[in-house]
Order: structure tokens, then C-alpha cells, then sequence
């Protein structure tokens, strides 16, 4: 049998039933690691039986992570020796595409594809999903998936991964879904102290450029956030979102010498970064990583008043009762002597994103909250921010590779790459 990038040879060849790619929906109560260990180790049931005793590959995140660290202790690897680029430095794109050409070289007989249009922009997905198309004429493709929008369509066989059991359909239709979204009750609970602000612009980049060693990055971005208004930042991998974020939070020196003012001043005329920071709530999935000790629940809500990691001091009543009304608000009030870790996926992001917004911010930046979410978890997540931009004065920006359908933003603000650098257009 004959294979793209396969360099290596078996002395037997397993002959794989053609058709039969599957997909495994998972939610975040699913025991996704439960499966890829039996789905590797050859003792999966469920449909899978005809795997067992075949060579699988694993192309996830996680591998990625595992190389990127081989990486920067061992310098090039097998992945990067046909470059000069390290693995770290790719685009998530170009990181993805690396990863399956180095999972090819060894020849494997089904592939489990663990959520791989994760974090990839539509062009990125597109150029993937050709590659895989590609692949599958000669091996067995198993994609685990949290959205159904990101289904292949060349797979016709489903299962249901219900924490570890497997449910298979016949029918996409027929997959099961979470328990409907919550319904949220009541109003954003007011903060306890207002954060004052005279004017009615936050942000303003007036012909920003920036270049990062010779090469452009943005070029000529005008942009104005108002006071109150909801916007979508989106862009294709590398287009400079994280670079524009990096400087509404004052964080990027590149904000010097620029015509950028944020909070009614402009950037270098004296402010710190906690000036600036203190009129922001924050929240991208990467932060959930810092919260490793036994914080619970309620805890952690009353955390974001103090913008501390965890609870260290006694809180007030004010501020357990300000906690309370925000958990009742996305009903998690019996959650709330639960540790914070031990919540699913979804939870935690509900969690996190009330968090960043318990003291009303001038400016509440949302980075990629949904990536890697179920469609019900992201449908909930988009849902609460959608309410608090409804309810509240607070200025959002919510950044997102993919379309959320029932995402309601103001405006857009679109990042295009062309040679000279991203430039910036309102939709």
C-alpha cells in the first residue's frame, strides 16, 4: 500500500476496511484521554476492535507541546530538520502542518486527530483539511471532535464519547447533545466601587506600524473603541492580534513612540502598567493554567475583585456577597466550595470569564475564550457575553478565530496580511 511521506516500510501490510473514518464527539465531561490511551494501547471496544494490533499516531495538541519542549532542551528535532525554523516560532499553521508530514514519516495505519482545526484561521483550516482529505484515501482517520462544524465530510461514522462510554449513530442528527444551556435569570450584578471615566473613547491607534526584526507586522492601524461598544477582533494566524492586545494592555514596548492612547492618555506619557491594567479585565484560556493550588470556586470569583492568583485575605461580606450573586447568575452557586480545577472545561471558562468582568472594566478582553469548547459549553460562554454586553457599560473586545454564530458585536475589526503588514478594516 502506497503512501504520501511515508518513508518507512512494514514487512506485513494490514489491509484497512475502506469507510472507515469516524468521528468521536466529545463534551467536556468526556474522558478524552481514557480513550486515545485504550484507542493506542489496542484495547478499545465500541466499533474500534478492527484497530486493535494496528500502528496509530497521535496528532494533537499535546504532541506538540511534547515536541516544543524536546525542542528547546535537545535543539532541532526529526520535525524541524528539514528547516531553519523552530517548531516554536511556526504559526499555529504551519506548527499543525509540520506535526502531520513528521506523523507520516512513520507510517502509521489510522491516525487519531484530537480536535485539529483547533486555533487555525479559515485559511489555515482549509489547507488542513485538504491535507487530511488527502491522507485518507490510505489511512484510517479517527477525528475526536467538539464542534460539529468542524466534522470532515468525508466521515460518515459517529460515536458519542459519554464520559468513557462509546455511543455509536448512524446519523449526525442523532448525537446526543449536553443538557440545554442554562438560562440566565436576573441582571449582571452591579460592581461594588465604579470605575470612573471621563470621555467616551478607551482606545485609539492612530497609523500604528510595527516590525519585529526587519519584519512588517501592522501597518497604518487606525482604530477607535468607544465607551460601551462591543467589538470582534478577527484576523488569520500571524495577521498581529496578540500584537495589538499586547498593546491596548500596555504590555508591548513596540506602544512607545506611537500615536496610541489608552485610557485617555497617551502611551509614554508617564502611566505604569498597573495604571493601565486596572481599567481591564482579561481573560484567554492560557490563564487557567496559573491556577494550580486548591482554590474553590468562590474563591477564585472573589479573586477577580482583588486581581490576585487564588484568595489569601479574609473577604468581606460585600465581596462574598457580590461572589454569590454572580454564581447564581450562571448557576454555579452549589459549585461553590468545589475546587476550581476540578470543574470541566466549560465551567471553568464560565467561571473565568465572570471573574474578569466582577468588577465591571472599562474594558473586558476576551481572548479565544471558546477554543476547545463543545458547541453547548461555547453556545453558554457566547450567550453570558452577549448579556454583559447587553447589561453593562463595560467595553469588550472578544477575539476568536472561528464565527460564533450568535456572537452580537457592534463592529468588527478585521486584520488583513499583505506584504507590508496587517492593515485594519471596521465591518
Amino acid at each position: 500500500m502506497q503512501r504520501d511521506n511515508a518513508t518507512n516500510s512494514k514487512s506485513t501490510i494490514h489491509i484497512v476496511p475502506k469507510k472507515k473514518h469516524r468521528a468521536v464527539f466529545i463534551k467536556n465531561t468526556s474522558d478524552k484521554s481514557f480513550f486515545i490511551d485504550n484507542l493506542l494501547s489496542g484495547s478499545v471496544t465500541g466499533g474500534f476492535e478492527v484497530l486493535n494490533g494496528l500502528q496509530g499516531a497521535l496528532f494533537s495538541k499535546l504532541t506538540l507541546i511534547k515536541l516544543i519542549d524536546e525542542e528547546s532542551r535537545h535543539g532541532q528535532t526529526e520535525v524541524t530538520k528539514e528547516t531553519t525554523q523552530s517548531l516554536q516560532s511556526m504559526s499555529s499553521g504551519e506548527q499543525k502542518k509540520a506535526l502531520l508530514k513528521h506523523l507520516l514519516t512513520t507510517d502509521p495505519e489510522y491516525l487519531i486527530l484530537d480536535n485539529p482545526f483547533d486555533n487555525l484561521d479559515k485559511d489555515s483550516q482549509v489547507q488542513l483539511k485538504q491535507l487530511l482529505t488527502n491522507i485518507a484515501k490510505d489511512i484510517v482517520l479517527i477525528q475526536i471532535i467538539s464542534r460539529k462544524d468542524d466534522l470532515l465530510p468525508f466521515i460518515t461514522n459517529y460515536s458519542d464519547l459519554l464520559h468513557r462510554e462509546l455511543v455509536s449513530h448512524s446519523e449526525l442528527k442523532t448525537i446526543v447533545p449536553e443538557e440545554s444551556p442554562v438560562n440566565f435569570k436576573g441582571f449582571i450584578p452591579p460592581p461594588l466601587q465604579h470605575i470612573e471615566f471621563e470621555g467616551d473613547t478607551l482606545i485609539e491607534l492612530k497609523k500604528v506600524n510595527v516590525s519585529y526584526n526587519g519584519r512588517p507586522i501592522l501597518k497604518d492601524i487606525n482604530w477607535r473603541i468607544g465607551k460601551g461598544e462591543f467589538w470582534e477582533l478577527s484576523g488569520n494566524n500571524g495577521s498581529g492580534k496578540t500584537t495589538i492586545l499586547s498593546m491596548i494592555t500596555g504590555e508591548n514596548p513596540k506602544g512607545y513612540g506611537q500615536d496610541l492612547f489608552l485610557f485617555g492618555h497617551m502611551k509614554g506619557s508617564g502611566e505604569s502598567v498597573w495604571d493601565i491594567k486596572k481599567n481591564i479585565g482579561y481573560f484567554t484560556p492560557s490563564m487557567t493554567d496559573k491556577f494550580t493550588g486548591y482554590h474553590s470556586v468562590e474563591h477564585m470569583m472573589i479573586s477577580g475583585i482583588l486581581d490576585s492568583v487564588g484568595l489569601y485575605v479574609q473577604p468581606t461580606e460585600a465581596q462574598l456577597r457580590l461572589a454569590k450573586e454572580w454564581l447564581v447568575l450562571i448557576d454555579m452557586w452549589k459549585l461553590k466550595d468545589k475546587h476550581f480545577h476540578d470543574l470541566t472545561m466549560g465551567q471553568k471558562r464560565l467561571v473565568m470569564t465572570t471573574r474578569a468582568m466582577i468588577k465591571h472594566p472599562l474594558l473586558l478582553i476576551l481572548d479565544e475564550p471558546t477554543a476547545g469548547l463543545d458547541d453547548d459549553s461555547a453556545a453558554l460562554l457566547v450567550s453570558l457575553v452577549n448579556k454583559i454586553a447587553k447589561e453593562s457599560n463595560s467595553t469588550i473586545v472578544f477575539v476568536s478565530h472561528r464565527t460564533e454564530r450568535e456572537l452580537n458585536p457592534d463592529f468588527v475589526f478585521r486584520l488583513e496580511m499583505e506584504d507590508e503588514g496587517s492593515i485594519g478594516t471596521v465591518q
